[in-house]
């Protein structure tokens, strides 16, 4: 959100010799800490805390007397996103479409369904079942996001819809709901191309991990925006990181992809400047996707050349 003409501006002496500045109330009182909506500095004292960061006394009384309109004040994200009623919206959608499809693979495995070997991620692979060569590589394109909300397992669903539920509605609150879903989706389908580049071709991998690893990804991304402690996330990352190269039958490529697309769409989602937000915030997310096109065309021209 623009800053409200006539409200107190930064101090232009309140820079320490470390570039930090001095709060906006309070010049000689350094901080690393910045209002959510106006982004003025701000020390402990003047913190209050919101469901994204913290803001100055002058957002929480909403810019009473200035003149403004309602839409002028209207509180934001720190993405730009209006801030809505109920932050665990889309986490609680994608959550139940994960869980709706994994009951129909669990009970259509007792059917002899095949909708595993229809809607996984498979690069290229000669299936008797379903009549011949399948995969992304045959024009099976849709395989990429299919494969992010299919589940085999009960213990490979729970893990990652325990993820999504610890992880999104921070996000989802932070971003706004239609940033924070473009951001799930990227990095789903930036897992599902690392998976298509260097797996075997015909190596099936299903699973929403690549796109909760780009949830991590970003939620590192965020606290490093608003300078919080980035110990546990760090943490909790290599962690991860760990059982993806060392546990068994893990496409860690999958993992990697979604991380690092995730990282790059909430890097580019947070730093925006606020005057070209909207602009910035569509470039990232044509640019990732782009860039995933590209891998998935130079993997097909491999595989089929």
């Amino acid at each position: 959100m623009d800053q409200v003409p006539g409200s107190p501006q930064e101090p232009h002496n309140a820079q320490s010799g470390d570039g930090l500045p001095g709060c906006y109330r309070h010049p000689d009182r350094q901080t690393g800490i910045r209002c959510a909506r106006c982004e003025k500095p701000i020390c402990p004292d003047c913190m209050v805390s919101a469901s994204v960061g913290f803001q100055c006394p002058d957002c929480v009384r909403g810019g009473s007397g200035t003149g403004h309109s309602a839409h002028a004040m209207a509180p934001r994200t720190i993405a730009g996103s209006t801030i809505a009623a109920n932050p665990r919206l889309v986490t609680m959608i994608l959550l139940g479409i994960n869980v709706a499809i994994f009951a129909a693979v669990y009970f259509g495995d007792r059917l002899h369904s095949d909708l595993v070997a229809r809607f996984d991620m498979i690069g290229l692979a000669l299936d008797p079942a379903l009549g011949g060569l399948v995969g992304v590589a045959d024009g099976q394109w849709y395989r990429l996001i299919t494969a992010v909300f299919l589940h085999q397992e009960i213990a490979h669903i729970a893990f990652n819809m325990l993820s999504l539920w610890w992880l999104g509605p921070p996000l989802e609150a932070a971003l706004g709901r239609a940033r924070y879903l473009t951001l799930y989706l990227l990095a789903g389908l930036g897992g599902s191309a690392l998976s298509y580049l260097l797996a075997a071709q015909n190596q099936p991998s299903l699973g929403a991990s690549g796109a909760i690893f780009g949830l991590l990804g970003a939620t590192a991304v965020l606290l490093r925006r608003l300078n919080y402690d980035m110990k546990p996330v760090l943490i909790l990352l290599g962690l991860n990181l760990v059982f993806t190269f060392l546990w068994p039958n893990i496409a860690w490529q999958a993992h990697v992809g979604g991380l690092v697309v995730g990282a790059a769409v909430a890097y580019g989602m947070v730093h925006a400047p606020r005057d070209r937000r909207t602009l910035v915030h569509i470039g990232t997310c044509v640019v990732a996707l782009l860039a995933i096109i590209a891998v998935v065309w130079v993997r097909t021209l491999q595989l089929v050349g």
